[in-house]
């Protein structure tokens, strides 16, 4: 597994463009950190964004990662690419006559998945618990440590989206086209969603149970928005009488449905890989 591994972070630091695009994503995960200096003047109405509470304990491990997942498409980027490249360069075909079998190539590809998953989970980590305790008000290890399964769905969105882009990789071969496909097959789920909860069960939760099935709505569901769970837009919905009963918290069967589909991108890419004529 350490050769695998080795060949293919070789492959992407090797690329330019996937170093390029690699680094910025960390770079831009660094960003989080800025908001909290942010200042705003609005008249005499002055207020920092660390002092809206966005970065207390235990809310902040919610809101970090939701921020950061957005910032995953430039690594599905260097995902799609690393495989397209396999294809346009011949090295996929080489590294088969030199003695990796088509299952070791895919492992390799899915090792590369993981540890991108991993080092963004402990970078996103890292990041939150220096936030945290500058600018938290609660610093009790025992919040401090609390909600920390929004780092667990997070690392598992991530697993999830990047093998659903590798699938998308092997599938078309070419960069552009996997990553167009992808933002088709977004919007095939949105105009799904949109007719079956308004047209076809708009009077109940038929439509959420059957698209919280659907890979990237899935994905989507690990990690709900945070940002009506704030104090202050909690209070603004109180002030014109709308009562927020949203469900922010993770659950195991959402956990369960994006670690099957998974298994299934990767399966579905070996088997690609396995028929195809190379």
């Amino acid at each position: 597994m350490k050769r695998l591994l080795s060949i293919e972070l070789q492959k992407i630091w090797l690329n330019k463009a996937s170093r390029v695009l690699t680094l910025t994503y960390f770079i831009l995960l660094s960003f989080i950190a800025f908001i909290a200096a942010i200042k705003y003047e609005i008249g005499p109405l002055k207020f920092q964004v660390a002092e809206m509470g966005i970065f207390n304990f235990p809310y902040i491990w919610h809101f970090n990662t939701y921020i950061a997942a957005i910032l995953k498409l430039f690594l599905a980027i260097v995902i799609v690419s690393m495989m397209a490249n396999e294809y346009s360069y011949g090295t996929l075909k080489q590294n088969l006559i030199d003695g990796m079998s088509k299952k070791e190539f895919i492992l390799s590809k899915f090792l590369t998945v993981v540890v991108f998953a991993i080092c963004s989970t402990v970078f996103v980590f890292i990041m939150t618990l220096l936030l945290g305790f500058s600018f938290s008000s609660y610093t009790e290890l025992s919040i401090v440590f609390s909600d920390l399964e929004y780092l667990l769905a997070f690392f598992i969105k991530l697993v999830g989206f990047f093998s659903f882009c590798l699938f998308l990789g092997v599938l078309v071969k070419r960069s552009a086209f996997a990553l167009g496909f992808l933002l088709v097959w977004n919007i095939i789920e949105g105009i799904a969603k949109g007719i079956l909860s308004f047209k076809i069960f708009p009077d109940s939760n038929n439509a959420q149970y059957i698209t919280q099935f659907f890979p990237l709505e899935s994905m989507s569901n690990l990690i709900v928005e945070p940002f009506t769970r704030t104090s202050v837009v909690k209070t603004i919905g109180t002030q014109i009488g709308i009562e927020n009963i949203k469900d922010y918290s993770v659950h195991f069967s959402t956990i369960l449905i994006v670690l099957l589909w998974t298994a299934l991108f990767m399966l579905m890419s070996y088997k690609l890989l396995k028929n195809r004529d190379l």
